[in-house]
């Protein structure tokens, strides 16, 4: 993973271009094309394709909030994980207190880093925009979701 540019705030979101843009602009234009389609002459072949349509954004709205749920998941547990090993054990006790949101924002805090900026989310209830924007040493993710 070397050959990938530094990750940071700026950079970190993934877009996949033929997912997020491609295929999302052709279930929307096909929706659109069965709209009219059904407008301009309704009968039952014609409702049948407006459904199906509908039913395809729907899994492709589905598809992508599955996939990352599970991703939180995996990152929650290899936080917890990683809790344990580098946060002191005044820190650890609290570590419940943590809404997801701040977990999956703190997997990009180094380690040095992270007790400092655990401390801050849990005192000052950070969100997960601001403790990413507070991450000095940025630990980059490349396998996400």
């Amino acid at each position: 993973m070397s050959d990938q540019a530094p990750q940071n705030y700026g950079n970190h979101a993934r877009y996949v271009p033929l997912f997020h843009f491609v295929l999302a602009g052709v279930l929307l234009l096909n929706l659109a094309w069965t709209i009219r389609h059904v407008i301009k002459l309704q009968t039952p072949q014609r409702w049948v394709e407006l459904l199906l349509a509908i039913a395809l954004l729907i899994v492709f709205w589905y598809m992508r909030g599955f996939t990352t749920t599970v991703q939180d998941r995996v990152i929650r547990l290899e936080e917890v994980l990683r809790y344990q090993r580098v946060l002191p054990p005044d820190l650890q006790g609290r570590t419940g207190e943590l809404k997801l949101q701040q977990i999956v924002a703190l997997r990009f805090a180094s380690d040095a880093e992270l007790p400092a900026l655990a401390r801050r989310a849990l005192d000052e209830r950070l969100e997960g925009k601001a403790i990413k924007q507070a991450v000095k040493d940025w630990r980059a993710d490349h396998l996400r979701a």
